[in-house]
């Protein structure tokens, strides 16, 4: 029997019901409140270095300074020198920073003749000097660019052409400035005009095989870096991986130092031997000094641009 019109109306509206209960029901997501804008604080990233006499209560005064200023300490390291009564600390701060009114705040509470250092713990810009030899030039040119060594190398120096190309070929600038014909100290001079616009951290003497003399040294106070090797002063002047191989030396080392008015005898930053014996050749003994010097030179370059190197007298702390 043919349905009604009202049962085919109700079947309609039965199955329209059940089509659309077995769909999803979809709802609108509710909108989040929108949160106030924040203003971007600028947060740096400091190093404190504390050279001072010894007294009871230092770290804590100079925390407490840091906690006032609502510094964080990222890192912090001291030393106290018992036989001369000094007390050096380095600390790593991040925050907001306000340098004057904190290093006075810092000079309350510190002993006098204190002797404070807020420094940026960011990049930092050397210029190398080089005369022939490529090994730590090329050391710190590799490191530099691949982000061994965070540092912005600004220039190279060098008093003979040779190492221009390979300098070169990192697109950063080479200056020769040639030493014959001219005094020293006009040569020293030509190096400065070169070096001085560049207003470098640090100068890096990567084999620079010229004895700078006080008045070149004296623009660059504790920040002229030098590498050489150990045998000093054993085997002085030409040739000293062959007299130390016609000596029979045992081992061999470098030394890297900060450079003052008395030949290689500034403070020491880094040094590092290596065992050797009757089997190698002059040869294979400077091939491995070589090696020796590359890698001070590289570590102690770290350490000062850190700043983790601090000079007292003719000696480090090497933190």
């Amino acid at each position: 029997m043919p349905s009604s019109p009202s049962e085919l109306s109700l079947s309609k509206a039965s199955n329209t019901s059940q089509q659309t209960s077995s769909e999803p029901k979809k709802f609108d997501k509710p909108k989040k409140p929108e949160k106030p804008e924040l203003q971007s604080l600028s947060v740096n990233r400091k190093v404190l270095i504390t050279d001072c006499a010894d007294a009871q209560g230092l770290i804590a005064k100079i925390t407490g300074v840091c906690f006032q200023h609502q510094l964080n300490i990222i890192k912090n390291k001291e030393f106290v020198d018992r036989d001369n009564n000094r007390f050096y600390m380095r600390t790593e701060l991040e925050g907001e920073f306000t340098d004057q009114l904190f290093l006075d705040d810092l000079a309350k509470v510190l002993p006098k003749q204190n002797h404070v250092k807020l420094v940026e713990a960011g990049k930092k810009r050397i210029v190398i000097m080089v005369t022939k030899e490529a090994h730590c030039l090329g050391d710190i040119l590799m490191k530099a660019y691949y982000g061994g060594l965070d540092v912005e190398i600004a220039a190279v120096v060098g008093n003979y052409p040779e190492l221009g190309k390979l300098v070169e070929k990192f697109s950063i600038p080479y200056h020769y400035v040639d030493h014959l014909g001219v005094t020293r100290e006009q040569h020293e001079q030509a190096m400065l005009d070169v070096i001085l616009p560049y207003q470098a951290d640090y100068l890096v003497l990567a084999k620079f095989m010229r004895v700078l003399t006080p008045n070149f040294v004296s623009h660059f106070t504790h920040r002229i870096i030098n590498i050489h090797h150990s045998f000093l002063p054993a085997f002085i002047g030409a040739s000293p991986y062959k007299q130390a191989w016609e000596r029979g030396v045992k081992i061999i080392g470098a030394t890297a130092h900060f450079v003052n008015d008395n030949l290689d005898e500034g403070p020491i930053i880094k040094q590092d031997v290596i065992n050797v014996d009757h089997s190698y050749s002059a040869q294979e003994l400077a091939h491995h000094g070589r090696d020796v010097e590359k890698s001070v030179l590289s570590k102690a370059l770290q350490l000062v641009l850190s700043e983790k190197v601090v000079v007292y007298g003719n000696k480090t702390v090497v933190f």
